[in-house]
């Protein structure tokens, strides 16, 4: 069951964080109640797997890069943690994630990189594969920006 404040804290979440460096207080404040009790709800709403995933959203034509790549990259299964350590350690990947392999597609790990330029991802995927002792992957280049939108469960009042 949900109390209000649950849902209050909900509606804050779901749709663009202030860029400040204490967002949570921002949120807070609009909804009338401190920074600890907004992050011991957010904390607890979690713990009860209410929230499962909370994650950002990067408009990179905005932040000036003009490239981006889903790079899927087929790796030994034994490797796919520390791998995915190297991969997510490279500061032009916004993702990092493992998937199962189709039967026609090996790959098993992903990662989104952002360039200012398709060739400087491809760059920064070489010196990945390289990092990482990986040979095996396929770069697959956004062509068009699809509408991002989040998920919206509860209004703001």
């Amino acid at each position: 069951m949900l109390t209000d404040l649950d849902k209050q804290v909900i509606a804050s979440i779901q749709g663009d964080i202030p860029i400040v460096s204490r967002p949570y207080q921002v949120l807070a404040e609009a909804i009338g109640v401190s920074e600890d009790t907004f992050v011991e709800t957010l904390y607890n709403l979690t713990e009860r797997g209410v929230i499962r995933r909370f994650g950002a959203t990067l408009r990179h034509q905005k932040s000036g890069y003009q490239a981006n790549a889903m790079t899927a990259w087929q790796v030994d299964e034994d490797r796919i943690a520390a791998v995915g350590e190297i991969m997510a350690s490279f500061r032009a990947v916004s993702h990092c994630y493992r998937r199962d392999p189709a039967k026609d597609w090996p790959y098993n790990l992903y990662t989104m990189i952002h360039g200012k330029s398709e060739d400087e991802c491809r760059n920064t995927a070489r010196e990945m594969a390289e990092k990482a002792g990986v040979k095996n992957y396929q770069l697959l280049f956004s062509r068009k920006e699809l509408k991002k939108i989040s998920m919206t469960y509860f209004s703001k009042r």
